[in-house]
């Protein structure tokens, strides 16, 4: 009978002990988020790929600007003329297009913390120290005007003493901001390179131009006609004459400077 009674004492006792740690201190937490009207802001970016080396990628952007995106994942998709292309089916000349979307959401979290310990020391009026379950002592800080829950009643921080068990409620309002984008790119194939020319190439000009005036065909000069026979009207005896005379003058000076020599 003296076994079984200290055998239910012990249990009792032990119940009690365990009682106790769990009523020591328990820190009980809830958080509710309230969120606010979102922002959104789109931007466009567009550029022309200049070159693709494994998965690094060099763009010149629409204002002139060469930027280089490297390490561009596998998993990255743009959707060209319907197809999802990767970063290696890249090709120099592409036209792409990324548009981002962001999401700017206004957030308020509350949090609801309810302490329910023992007190282990108290400094009024803002400031108690409470023992854990775990045997260490944690310190809090008593908001003004804060009260305490003591066997039914309402304590202030003056009203509080070591070993009391207590049970609060703090209240904590953080504002945040929670940002997400989504991102998609789009891009056009380069166009078709064109074939060369062969042979020689003109030109056709666009200003107005005169039509070349025609040359009329050239003729052949005709011949000039021969000229036509004088007939013969007068006789040679005038001629034959005139020689004779001539002769005759030539004789007679001779014969005259022959006399004189003699």
């Amino acid at each position: 009978m003296k076994v079984l009674n200290l055998r239910n004492q012990l249990a009792t006792g032990l119940f009690c002990l365990l009682l106790s740690v769990v009523m020591m201190a328990q820190v009980k937490t809830e958080s509710s988020t309230n969120q606010g009207q979102p922002t959104v802001q789109t931007t466009v970016e567009r550029g022309e790929v200049v070159n693709v080396s494994g998965n690094d990628l060099v763009v010149k952007m629409e204002d002139g600007e060469i930027r280089n995106f490297p390490n561009v994942p596998d998993s990255a998709r743009i959707t060209v003329e319907g197809q999802q292309l990767s970063v290696h089916d890249l090709k120099p000349g592409m036209k792409l297009e990324r548009t981002t979307v962001t999401t700017t959401t206004p957030q308020t979290v509350t949090t609801v913390q309810t302490v329910t310990g023992k007190v282990w020391h108290v400094n009024p009026p803002n400031k108690v120290v409470l023992t854990l379950e775990d045997g260490t002592n944690k310190e809090f800080k008593i908001p003004e005007g804060q009260k305490f829950k003591v066997e039914g009643k309402d304590v202030d921080a003056f009203g509080l003493r070591k070993g009391m068990q207590i049970s609060a409620t703090r209240i904590v309002t953080v504002p945040v901001t929670v940002t997400s984008q989504q991102r998609k790119t789009t891009g056009q194939m380069p166009p078709p390179p064109t074939e060369a020319i062969q042979g020689p190439i003109l030109i056709e000009s666009q200003s107005h131009t005169t039509p070349p005036a025609e040359v009329a065909e050239a003729k052949p000069a005709e011949a000039a006609p021969a000229p036509k026979e004088i007939p013969q009207t007068a006789s040679d005896l005038p001629l034959i004459g005139l020689l004779g005379g001539m002769m005759i003058l030539a004789g007679v000076v001779v014969l005259a400077m022959w006399s004189r020599a003699h």
